[in-house]
């Protein structure tokens, strides 16, 4: 039987780069991103200037050598800490293999990550309807608001590393 892996991406290989693309295209086409696909003009050109961006970071969920999630994220810097953090911008996983922990081995990578990189906290924002995020994210030991947020509301999510 197969096992899930999850590898930071390599900016520099292509093919990865263009793994990460399909990944945040099928986010877009979920209801939680918007229920479309990426514009072409916009996919065309996604991975390139992602790779390009110097604050850019992902991870790949691998199933042997196919895509089944991914998460961006962006290096941050807290004033208040004098430290970096690490900003999740989107997790996906797809159709077919969600509720199998990989969002949470996402979270995970991209926490180990940070820890290593001396980070003070990753942070990340939410729609307010996305229900199963939410209770991921608090899972993963991330704090957001108390009170639910209207659906068409983002609110944002902190998880600090003491």
């Amino acid at each position: 039987m197969s096992e899930i892996t999850i590898r930071q991406v390599d900016l520099a290989n292509p093919k990865e780069v263009e793994a990460l693309v399909a990944m945040i295209d099928a986010y877009a086409q979920h209801e939680m991103g918007g229920g479309r696909p990426l514009p072409t003009e916009v996919r065309e050109v996604l991975g390139e200037r992602f790779a390009a961006h110097p604050a850019s970071l992902a991870w790949i969920a691998w199933l042997d050598d196919q895509p089944v999630g991914g998460l961006v994220a962006f290096w941050c810097f807290s004033t208040f800490s004098a430290r970096s953090r690490i900003n999740i911008h989107d997790i996906s996983v797809v159709d077919g293999h969600r509720n199998q922990g990989i969002g949470r081995k996402l979270i995970e990578a991209v926490e180990d990550y940070a820890r290593r990189t001396d980070c003070c906290s990753i942070t990340l924002e939410v729609r307010g309807d996305n229900l199963r995020g939410r209770h991921l994210y608090q899972k993963c030991g991330f704090q957001g608001p108390t009170d639910w947020s209207p659906p068409e509301s983002m609110v944002f999510w902190k998880k600090s590393l003491s």
